[in-house]
């Protein structure tokens, strides 16, 4: 049986079908199963069991319904009999409909809206916990005939990757601990106040055995983690610096990562890190815990407001982001110190 997997974007929630999906290789090694994604997220498939392949697509050169249509059949002449849409928008349901329609079985994900809506409205909020998106994911195989049960520690097994795919910027040490600090994330209900962030980096480094890595993306990101390397002894700015292969590397050397609710708490979850995730405007409980990652290791404030949105995309309704204002670099340090064992 050849298995299709249409999972596009956004990075978080495609790194978080990796868990799922290399367990159900391990289970069904007689299912071929193919990824669908964009280019970019090869990298998080490439260790996976022989049985499951990668292909990356131009969402631009196949957007439209005359682009749809040809990537259609391009798929379908590859032979797939079942499709799992793990993403469920536009593009994603055209493809499945056009399978469907030509015969093969098809399932796609319930990503639980009516739950998560109830979570974050300002008025009768239920703070119930929703399914994780691990469990969504499953349930769509389950659809399919293949119910999976996810076994993961890894993508690199019980081992680490391979320190020569980042050498350029850092090379273990003996007696070292490496600390990784994610500040970043795309919307601004996800984003830790650089005062708290130069507070975190200054205890931090205050330790002569600690060297800390930032993470994060271009522009003023890149700014902001150049300056605060320039400023304090032990840190290492990886912005622009490796790709996606060597940064999943170094991130398995960590001993721990502080991250928000963003792609980095997902890329060490897929190392086997523990994580310190920080919640601003957003919640666990929504489903996007990083995998394997603990309760006890999260750092958000009860606020009667919180959450407020799924994605943190939208204006803070107090108008002053008390939800990440309020956290102190102290509460950082107190989980990283506990997972250190200090």
């Amino acid at each position: 049986m050849k298995l299709l997997v249409i999972r596009l974007s956004a990075f978080g929630d495609v790194a978080m079908t990796v868990p799922v999906i290399d367990s159900l290789a391990r289970q069904y090694p007689q299912l071929d199963i193919t990824v669908l994604s964009r280019p970019f997220m090869a990298p998080l498939f490439s260790l996976m069991p022989a049985n499951v392949h990668f292909q990356g697509i131009d969402l631009a050169q196949n957007d439209g319904p005359s682009g749809l249509l040809a990537l259609f059949r391009q798929l379908h002449g590859e032979g797939f009999n079942l499709v799992a849409d793990l993403h469920d928008v536009l593009r994603s349901k055209v493809l499945r409909t056009l399978f469907f329609l030509s015969g093969v079985k098809t399932a796609h994900i319930d990503k639980g809206r009516r739950g998560k809506k109830a979570l974050v409205r300002q008025h009768g909020k239920e703070l119930v916990e929703q399914p994780t998106s691990f469990s969504r994911y499953a349930a769509v195989f389950a659809r399919l005939g293949y119910p999976v049960k996810p076994a993961f520690h890894s993508i690199y097994g019980q081992g680490k990757g391979d320190a020569s795919l980042f050498a350029s910027v850092a090379v273990p040490a003996c007696g070292e601990q490496w600390i990784g600090v994610a500040p970043f994330a795309a919307h601004r209900g996800k984003i830790l106040p650089q005062a708290t962030v130069e507070e975190l980096l200054r205890r931090l480094t205050a330790d002569n055995r600690h060297r800390v890595f930032l993470f994060g993306g271009g522009g003023q990101e890149r700014a902001a983690m150049e300056q605060w390397a320039a400023a304090y002894p032990r840190v290492v700015s990886l912005s622009g610096k490796l790709k996606l292969d060597g940064e999943l590397a170094l991130i398995s050397h960590l001993n721990v990562m502080v991250s928000m609710d963003s792609a980095n708490m997902h890329l060490a979850s897929l190392v086997g890190v523990p994580v310190v995730s920080v919640w601003g405007a957003t919640h666990p409980f929504a489903g996007f815990m990083g995998w394997g990652q603990s309760m006890d290791n999260t750092v958000q404030l009860d606020l009667p407001c919180r959450p407020c949105s799924i994605f943190g995309n939208k204006p803070c309704l107090r108008g002053d982001y008390a939800c990440l204002e309020g956290l102190k670099a102290e509460m950082i340090m107190n989980k990283i110190n506990l997972i250190l064992g200090v």
